[in-house]
């Protein structure tokens, strides 16, 4: 049972702390989005990596980050708390990020530098790998803490059940909150990645590691402000006991729907009787012998052999959102396209104006995507929710899964838009005699990126963010965290999904001795056959999604709390009995 720390709630939590938890946010934004726009690059040219192995190693590296959540959601959620957790993971990101801007001051960190276009650049050795993997490794780890636990850590200084606008409140509060992070990260990519491109990789990366050290100052400064809901029992003990008992008690026959006491349930909980769906998980709360099975102050003997009502419906509400989580994977493979889109970038001509002086840098078209998406969460919450409530009668607006499906269909004209637009990039460096050029620029404005880009925006606007609300209400509060790590841990099967997407079309496309779709050379290969086949796969995931939103049904906002109303069957016995009074 969830359980807060003795102090006075009106002097917790609320505005005041939003600086202190945003500014970890956004600043951890800035400096790791920072490192991963122009990553592609600092592979390429300072390790000598071809595109393809350069790309796979940034998905990998994307998807081990969006692991690490949820394994720092339980840790949360069940030992250490969300504030310990996260302090703990800004701290280990610190040092990823020291580790990284050491490859960058240190010579021997690096193969040592020669032209590109030469065939006998030397490759990185073991040492040189482990010591970028080990940078790489730490942030991972240290987003594992970040991740998973600030959003809901944010969300805890303002929710408030007993209040009626809780719901409205806590939207508006995801939505700024994610906006906050957009331009962060719009920040990040331009800023930063301009560092990068006019001053070199040491000061590139060394003022990421000075944001990050920043950020952990600043969440230590507003320690005495935040609420810190304590950690529970462990949740992964809890979900395996309601297996192990449910499996012990498979041979016993469910109660009749109308009894009452055979479920067991704790004496504060509103949870009296078990829902009817996943009815045979039921059977690990079913109280076979009192005598046995419950002490004397009401308590279970042996929780391997007898749950909570509350246990159950914790680990029925994980499980029944698993197949509509399975739908965000394809989509943050389509969100994760950041190496390729650079790598084309740079072939084009990135002068803001023809004949100044300003190119913008490959790494920061993706700003223009950020900053649809910020615009576009600015203009939903204030304007179209109102508007569209109206109509929908719903505080929301459009309901998370209506959210999450025009998503996925602007994710799949995001892919349709970048195939066509590569398709002209391509035919013009051909036509201007650029085949065995690959560095040279081609006669074509890089602007020509932006809608792409933008599509890309306003799918994550839709469907990230509809994501992540739909799974935090999903779930009690007591496992906010990992409602928010399953979104990280939807991007992590993404990468590891768009990884595999690039080898096989990397290793398919190049048999027979043909040039590779995904060649080091853009203008000999296909990248816009590439984006087709990514565009394909998410049509045919939009129509999976329409399967699993209809079979999830029209519950996503019932919320599990054991302080929240009463079940639908405690709701029905009070109206037989309120009919039976009268």
């Amino acid at each position: 049972m969830e359980k807060k720390e003795s102090y006075s709630d009106h002097k917790k939590g609320g505005l005041k702390t939003m600086p202190f938890v945003i500014a970890n946010e956004a600043l951890d934004k800035v400096a790791s989005v920072g490192l991963h726009a122009n990553m592609i690059l600092y592979l390429k040219n300072e390790y000598h990596l071809s595109n393809a192995t350069g790309a796979s190693i940034l998905f990998w590296w994307n998807a081990i980050s969006n692991f690490t959540p949820i394994f720092g959601a339980f840790l949360s959620d069940s030992y250490l708390g969300r504030y310990y957790v996260i302090a703990l993971g800004t701290f280990i990101s610190l040092i990823g990020m020291v580790a990284l801007w050491l490859t960058a001051i240190l010579k021997e960190a690096r193969p040592h530098p020669c032209k590109l276009e030469s065939e006998n650049c030397q490759k990185p050795d073991i040492g040189q790998l482990v010591f970028l993997f080990s940078s790489f490794a730490l942030m991972a780890i240290g987003a594992g803490g970040i991740r998973p636990c600030s959003l809901a850590f944010g969300a805890d200084q303002f929710d408030n059940p007993d209040n009626p606008n809780n719901g409205r409140i806590l939207q508006s509060f995801f939505n700024w909150y994610y906006a906050s992070v957009g331009i962060s990260i719009l920040i990040s990519v331009t800023v930063i990645v301009y560092i990068q491109t006019q001053f070199g990789w040491v000061v590139g990366f060394g003022v990421p590691t000075g944001l990050m050290f920043l950020a952990t100052i600043m969440f230590l400064l507003g320690s005495a402000l935040f609420i810190r809901i304590k950690a529970n029992k462990s949740l992964l003990t809890s979900f395996a006991q309601v297996v192990v008992v449910a499996w012990k008690n498979k041979h016993l026959s469910l109660p009749p729907v109308d009894s009452n006491g055979w479920y067991y349930h704790e004496k504060d909980s509103r949870f009296t009787f078990p829902t009817h769906k996943l009815r045979f998980l039921n059977k690990a709360c079913i109280v076979r012998n009192p005598e046995e099975d419950l002490n004397p102050n009401g308590t279970a003997s042996n929780p391997w052999n007898l749950c909570t009502i509350q246990q159950v419906e914790e680990f029925k509400a994980l499980i029944k959102v698993i197949p509509m989580w399975s739908t965000g994977i394809m989509i943050a493979v389509t969100l994760s396209q950041h190496a390729f889109p650079v790598l084309q970038a740079n072939t084009m001509d990135r002068h803001l104006v023809k004949g100044s002086n300003f190119k913008i840098p490959a790494g920061s078209y993706g700003a223009f995507g950020i900053l649809t998406l910020t615009i576009w969460i600015a203009i939903y919450d204030r304007i179209l929710v109102p508007w569209i409530s109206k109509f929908t009668e719903k505080p929301r607006g459009l309901t998370f899964k209506q959210r999450m499906g025009i998503g996925l269909l602007l994710s799949c004209a995001s892919q349709g838009a970048a195939a066509l637009v590569e398709r002209e990039r391509r035919a013009r460096a051909l036509n201007e005699g650029l085949a065995n050029h690959p560095l040279s620029q081609v006669d074509m404005s890089a602007m020509w990126l932006v809608p792409q880009h933008c599509l890309t925006g306003l799918a994550e606007a839709f469907n990230a963010i509809g994501q992540i609300e739909f799974y935090y209400s999903q779930f009690p509060k007591s496992m906010a965290s990992i409602g928010v790590a399953l979104f990280a841990l939807g991007m992590g099967f993404g990468n590891v999904f768009g990884s595999l997407i690039v080898e096989i079309v990397d290793h398919v496309s190049s048999r027979g001795g043909k040039v590779s779709w995904v060649s080091n050379n853009l203008n000999l290969g296909h990248y816009d056959y590439y984006y087709w086949v990514l565009c394909l796969l998410s049509v045919g995931n939009l129509f999976y999604f329409i399967v699993c939103a209809w079979a999830y049904g029209s519950d996503e906002d019932t919320r599990i709390s054991t302080t929240a109303a009463a079940t639908e069957e405690e709701e029905e016995e009070e109206e037989e009995e309120e009919e039976e009074e009268e």
